[in-house]
């Protein structure tokens, strides 16, 4: 039997890890699914593919008209060394990218109701021990900048009357991308032991909940507005690793002090050591108090679902 379309949405940057999991989750609710990005997913994808330049209004636009929703996952990865360069493209990709679209729904007759923007929870920087939600003030750093720059384009580029749910993302748990496949592969050489103190917080979402959360913005009206999109249960960086080991049977894990990871992260992995050095305690009142239910709440347990598939 066919699935009856319950509309179009149109995922700007979807041909990533968290893109291809959303299409997934919203083609099983019965949404059509577009995929807006400059390449097509390698090896290719069942959802429709609409390429850009990521710097003009062209014939792309024209997947906006009649929409029934937006979602902007747009922004060149921050796993990387953070030189001058790879900064401007971090802070560019996502102001750039935000301020087209919202040219591109400037240029169709009926333009989706509602824009589901995804933010960072990065944005309130690296408090060693504050439990930070919506109402923590914004920290400091290059994350908070390139955050707050987000989300000032995305209120720039909306429409007059369109809803508008932004979506602080935390570390979203999935096996097929993200971190936490190099983190599994660390710790199956037996190197997945406390990084530095091992007390700087991990805030993370199990991939299911994230596609939740998303679908939710798109059909719930309610929803307006800034959410973190976290676990209500955060966990330090060495009870995670300790949750990690447990889920993939690997009994011992070797820690790293944090000289180690100043050399080692850009010289062997390619990426900021910051990364792994510091972390923040998230969660969502907003979501609480508006009756959402993670379905994977505590770490350990999430864990052990991914890698027990």
């Amino acid at each position: 039997m066919e699935t009856t379309k319950r509309g179009r949405v149109v995922i700007a940057g979807g041909t990533g890890f968290l893109g291809l999991n959303l299409a997934r989750h919203l083609e099983d609710l019965g949404y059509e699914v577009v995929l807006l990005s400059r390449r097509a997913p390698a090896g290719g994808s069942k959802w429709r593919h609409v390429a850009w330049d990521m710097e003009s209004v062209g014939e792309w636009a024209a997947v906006l008209d009649g929409a029934a929703a937006l979602v902007n996952l747009v922004g060149r990865t921050v796993d990387c060394v953070k030189t001058p360069d790879h900064c401007d493209e971090i802070l560019r990709s996502r102001v750039e990218s935000t301020e087209l679209l919202g040219r591109g729904l400037r240029s169709v007759e009926t333009p989706p109701p509602v824009w589901v923007q995804m933010s960072t929870a990065h944005i309130y920087g690296d408090p060693p021990e504050r439990r930070c939600d919506e109402s923590a003030a914004f920290g400091y750093g290059l994350a908070p900048i390139v955050g707050k720059a987000w989300e000032v384009a995305h209120a720039g580029a909306l429409l007059p009357g369109m809803r508008s749910v932004v979506v602080r993302t935390s570390f979203v748990l999935g096996r097929t991308g993200g971190a936490l496949p190099r983190l599994a592969r660390v710790a199956r050489m037996g190197l997945g032991g406390k990084v530095g103190s091992g007390r700087q917080g991990i805030s993370w979402i199990h991939e299911e909940d994230m596609n939740r959360i998303f679908a939710r913005a798109i059909e719930d009206e309610s929803m307006q507005g800034a959410y973190i999109a976290s676990a209500p249960n955060p966990v330090s960086n060495k009870d995670f690793m300790v949750h990690l080991r447990q889920a993939l049977k690997v009994r011992f894990g070797l820690p790293a002090a944090a000289w180690m990871v100043k050399l080692g992260a850009p010289l062997l992995l390619k990426t900021d050591p910051e990364l792994a050095l510091y972390g923040r305690y998230c969660f969502s009142t907003r979501l609480k108090e508006e009756g959402f239910e993670f379905q994977h709440p505590v770490a350990s347990r999430a864990l052990m679902d991914l890698y027990a598939r």
